[in-house]
C-alpha cells in the first residue's frame, strides 16, 4: 500500500475515533445509515448522470491506482536509454533491437522503434508529445471525476438535512425539547457526512491521481529528450547528464543561501563577478 495513503487513512479514522470518544455526548448519534444513503446515493446518481457509464466505473480502479504503492521506474529507464544510445551510435542495429526486446516502458520502446526505423525526429517528437498531451488530457479527467464529486457530496448532505428539517417541523408541536434535540442531530449529521466524504476521500484522491500524473509526465518528458538525444547521436555521457536533471531535486533553484557552505579554498562559480556585487 502507498506510506502516505496508509498514513493518511489512519490519521483520519483516528481523528474520528477520537471525535467520538472524547467529543461526542452519545457517540451512536453519529451513526445515521439513511442519512449516509442520501449522501452516498446522490453523489453516486448525480456522477452517473455526469459521465458516460464506462468512465464512473472506472472509479473503483481509480481508488485501487490510490491505495497501492505504484513505482516509477525512472533510473531504470534512464539506464536502459543510455545503454541502447550507446549501442545505436556503434551502428550495432541488431543490439539494440535485442536490448529493445527487454524495455518494459511502452513509451520509452516506441520511441526508440522509430529511432531505429529511420523516422525523422521532428516526426518522432510530434508523435510522443501527442501521447504526452493524451495522457496529460485522460488523466486530468480522472482526477476532474472526483472534484466533481467532492462538489455532489456536501450539496446532498444539505439536501439530507432539509429533509431531517420539514420532518422536524412536525414534531415541534410535541413540546419535547429532548425528541426535537434528537431529531435536529440527525438532521444535521447528513451535512457531516458530505463535508467528511467530500475533504477526507473525494477531494484528496483527486490531488493525489494529479500529483501522480505529474510524475508521470515527468518520466515522459525525460524519455522524449533522451530520444531526440539519441536520433542526434549525442555522446552517452552527456545524455546521462542531461537525463539525470531530471531525477535532481534542489532546495532552491535561483538562491543558493540553504546549500551547505563550501569548503575553505575552493573558488566559488562566481569569484571575482556577481559575489563582488553581493554586497
Amino acid at each position: 500500500m502507498n506510506p502516505s495513503t496508509l498514513i493518511g487513512m489512519i490519521g483520519g479514522i483516528a481523528m474520528l475515533a477520537a471525535l467520538l470518544i472524547f467529543a461526542a455526548e452519545d457517540p451512536a448519534l453519529f451513526i445515521n445509515l439513511p442519512g449516509l444513503a442520501i449522501v452516498l446515493g446522490g453523489t453516486l446518481a448525480a456522477t452517473f448522470i455526469s459521465y458516460p457509464l464506462r468512465e464512473v466505473v472506472r472509479v473503483f480502479g481509480l481508488l485501487m491506482t490510490v491505495l497501492r504503492n505504484e513505482r516509477l521506474y525512472i533510473q531504470r529507464d534512464m539506464e536502459e536509454l543510455i545503454r541502447i544510445s550507446r549501442l545505436w551510435m556503434q551502428n550495432d542495429v541488431r543490439a539494440v533491437e535485442e536490448e529493445l526486446a527487454r524495455v518494459r516502458n511502452p513509451f520509452l520502446r516506441t520511441g526508440v522503434q522509430l529511432v531505429i526505423d529511420l523516422t525523422p525526429e521532428q516526426e518522432i517528437l510530434d508523435l510522443l508529445r501527442w501521447r504526452i498531451s493524451r495522457l496529460r488530457a485522460r488523466e486530468h479527467a480522472e482526477a476532474k471525476l472526483f472534484r466533481v464529486m467532492a462538489s455532489f457530496a456536501p450539496a446532498f448532505g444539505m439536501i439530507g438535512t432539509l429533509v431531517g428539517l420539514i420532518n422536524l417541523m412536525f414534531i415541534l408541536e410535541l413540546g419535547n425539547l429532548e425528541i426535537i434535540g434528537r431529531h435536529m442531530a440527525i438532521a444535521l449529521m447528513t451535512t457531516f457526512y458530505g463535508i467528511l466524504l467530500a475533504n477526507l476521500i473525494f477531494k484528496p484522491v483527486a490531488v493525489k491521481l494529479e500529483r501522480r500524473t505529474e510524475q508521470r509526465i515527468v518520466l515522459m518528458n525525460m524519455v522524449l529528450q533522451g530520444i531526440s538525444m539519441m536520433c542526434e547521436k549525442r555522446s552517452p555521457a552527456l545524455m546521462r547528464e542531461t537525463l539525470g536533471s531530471f531525477m535532481a531535486h534542489y532546495e532552491d533553484e535561483i538562491d543558493e543561501a540553504q546549500l551547505p557552505a563550501m569548503p575553505a579554498g575552493v573558488p566559488s562559480d562566481d569569484a571575482g563577478g556577481a559575489g563582488k556585487h553581493r554586497g
